[in-house]
């Protein structure tokens, strides 16, 4: 007969209480919002984060309350994340990037009860505030009790925790109760809220961390450029705490010159972002002639990373690059580009077209690729259909039980459809081609805009590229390249559609190349294609 286990509950207060027990020492760095840099370590933190639990205690929160916070990746906003879920409340990161009707529109939806708000954001909570229903009080992010505002109700965070005890008993209560709520970017219709449960946080924590997953030890110096506010920074704050690995935190700075010194200076080893962040990073050290000798791994997720961007930070810098790739609704990490045993032998070359794709599930996911009319695809890297996925690690449904979600297969499976179009080869690497509602259908065939984008982007004169579907009399739908040039550069529209020759299949060539100052992206820094579909729906296409 097996003993019974001596089980505790798999809560985020267990997460922090593990860092301070047992690498208490390791340092939390923050760029604050004036610049300076603040810097304490797991103990303390974790003390501050107890005295942030008596205060929301003493403030009547609840088990299940929701607390919002608009901020950036900073320790107080650590402390957040960390004492509203440990007393069973629920933290509620809203994207301050948003527009201010939707932002009033998740605070209210989710019914908040408090708001911590960093200093930067103050301005947009003073223009919505008589929106906002539900709020009772909103600290602000400061130590400044001068601080001043139009907003009504409102406290210093640090006054509002400085008086309180430093001990405080976390309490236990079902793993599976919500600790955390994030709301989806709401290109389409409102935003939608997805709920996680302290079980499914630290089990996503568990998985990310591992070697084939974001690989973080002890040892590792982390840099999360990925905002807090934008799916839990893809679970960093809590997978660093889980290992003891000291964190840097770049607040409101994310600059490439920003970043380049963080780096530097404080030797971070493995960072992670969306691949505007470290278009301006790599930018920043070409011109400069700078080098991150310390950096080991970047992961990139958010939107598809382009294989120059993947072979500028190997052969350039010496940086390995693992690109990513989630949803909201995935808790959010679902693949990695981790290499297999059976393909650690590859050229430098073969091994960076291969990380080009999205990568291989993570545990607890499950995928799957199926055509229009519901059938499986081949796993053979060249079929592509809708990706299907499913697992403990993905929702069931939106808060507030909106929108039944999951489509059920010909075997009677229920599956969540992700809005992603790609291919699956033999070894189980997953390639975004695009999103469906994306994709050119230039006379029944799909074209893949990503892919196009990519190959763009690969001109030494290219910053952005964006490629959307234009009408064609004939073929109904064709690609426009729409590009941002380098600063400094005269790039020609012939140079650059020859730039294509061999690259891509001669049909799916853009019909035209248009140059313009911005592109416009997401609140999560994705490229906003609807935005351009409107800006170019009346664009005439040259007769060939």
């Amino acid at each position: 007969m097996f003993g019974q286990m001596m089980e505790f509950p798999l809560l985020i207060s267990t997460m922090l209480t593990h860092a301070e027990r047992y690498t208490g020492e390791a340092e939390i760095v923050s760029r604050m919002v004036d610049g300076s840099l603040h810097r304490y370590t797991y103990r303390d933190a974790h003390k501050r984060t107890k005295q942030l639990a008596n205060a929301l205690v003493k403030l009547g929160v609840n088990q299940g309350d929701r607390i919002g916070t608009l901020a950036w990746n900073t320790h107080r906003h650590f402390e957040a994340y960390f004492g509203i879920a440990g007393i069973g409340a629920i933290s509620h990161t809203v994207n301050p990037r948003l527009f201010p009707e939707q932002i009033s529109y998740i605070i209210n939806h989710a019914s908040d009860r408090f708001l911590f708000v960093d200093e930067t954001f103050v301005p947009t909570l003073e223009a919505i505030g008589d929106q906002l229903t539900s709020v009772e009080k909103i600290f602000v992010l400061t130590a400044n009790e001068n601080f001043s505002t139009k907003l009504k109700n409102w406290e210093p965070y640090e006054s509002l925790i400085k008086n309180e005890s430093t001990e405080f008993e976390w309490p236990q209560f079902d793993e599976r109760s919500a600790s955390s709520l994030c709301y989806t970017s709401g290109t389409t219709g409102n935003p939608k809220g997805v709920l996680y449960s302290h079980r499914s946080t630290l089990l996503h924590a568990y998985t990310a961390a591992m070697p084939d997953g974001l690989g973080v030890s002890n040892r590792d110096v982390v840099l999360p450029v990925v905002p807090m506010f934008h799916v839990n920074a893809w679970g960093l704050p809590y997978i660093c705490s889980m290992m003891g690995a000291k964190i840097v935190f770049p607040g409101p700075f994310m600059d490439g010159a920003s970043i380049c010194q963080l780096i530097n200076d404080e030797k971070a080893t493995l960072s992670a972002g969306v691949p505007t962040i470290w278009s301006g990073v790599l930018n920043y050290l070409d011109e400069k002639k700078l080098s991150i000798p310390s950096l080991k791994r970047v992961v990139i997720g958010g939107s598809a990373c382009p294989e120059a961007m993947i072979r500028t930070f190997l052969k350039k810098h010496q940086v390995d690059v693992v690109q990513g790739w989630g949803m909201t609704e995935l808790s959010p990490l679902g693949t990695m580009n981790t290499l297999k045993a059976n393909q650690t032998s590859l050229t430098d070359d073969e091994k960076i077209k291969l990380k080009a794709k999205q990568g291989r599930v993570l545990f607890g996911i499950d995928m799957k690729i199926i055509d229009e009319t519901g059938d499986e695809l081949p796993w053979d890297g060249k079929a592509f259909g809708d990706l299907l996925v499913r697992g403990p690690n993905v929702l069931s449904n939106y808060f507030q039980n909106e929108d039944p979600i999951l489509i059920k297969d010909k075997n009677n499976q229920e599956w969540f459809a992700t809005g992603d179009v790609a291919t699956i080869d033999p070894d189980g690497f997953m390639h975004i081609t695009d999103r469906s509602k994306d994709v050119i259908k230039s006379g029944g065939e799909w074209i893949s805009s990503i892919e196009l984008e990519n190959t763009a982007v690969a001109h030494p004169d290219v910053l952005e590229a964006a490629v959307i579907a234009a009408y064609h009399p004939k073929w109904e739908e064709r690609p426009l390249l729409i590009v941002v040039k380098k600063s400094g550069t005269n790039l020609q529209k012939d140079e650059l559609l020859n730039f294509f020759d061999g690259k891509v299949a001669k049909w799916w060539m853009p019909d035209d190349v248009v140059f313009i100052d911005e592109i416009p992206h997401t609140a999560t820094g994705k490229i906003l294609k609807t935005k351009l579909r409107e800006d170019f729906r009346d664009y005439k296409l040259p007769e060939k």
